[in-house]
């Protein structure tokens, strides 16, 4: 079951990377040309939320329950390893999806399309970079694999 999860988890990744970038790259286009705020711009913010939930969801299983980088017990801040997985990658992870929710409800509550692009482009580029900041990627000392 951690093995299912796992996977899950690291292949989800790249869905919510995706639409991450592909969001911000249409807010800044459309913001910048002056475009109009479509029902498509609404959903692709929406996609983003929820397949951010959903990589909130899988990734408080592995956390919480079946993870064996995560050991409440033997936890300890001076080793760098355990602190990524016990404290950074999930807090800066959570933070980015919070940032994409309270991007996603401000452009859906904006009077002006402009704001509506503005606050996508701000609230997703920062959740971006955040998420993007503490992944394990392969070629970190504490990194996993690429899927």
């Amino acid at each position: 079951m951690e093995n299912i999860l796992k996977h899950a988890h690291s292949g989800l990744r790249w869905v919510v990377l995706a639409l991450l970038l592909f969001a911000v790259v249409n807010a800044l286009l459309r913001w910048r040309s002056g475009k109009t705020f479509r029902s498509v711009d609404y959903r692709l913010n929406l996609f983003n939320m929820i397949a951010a939930h959903l990589q909130l969801l899988l990734g408080l299983l592995l956390y919480l329950f079946l993870s064996p980088k995560v050991d409440f017990g033997a936890f300890d801040m001076s080793n760098a390893l355990s602190r990524f997985y016990v404290v950074e990658h999930p807090l800066v992870m959570v933070l980015g999806i919070v940032l994409i929710t309270v991007g996603h409800v401000r452009a859906k509550a904006a009077a002006q399309d402009s704001k509506k692009f503005q606050y996508t482009f701000w609230y997703f580029l920062v959740a971006l970079l955040l998420i993007l900041s503490r992944i394990p990627w392969p070629f970190q000392p504490y990194g996993a694999n690429w899927i």
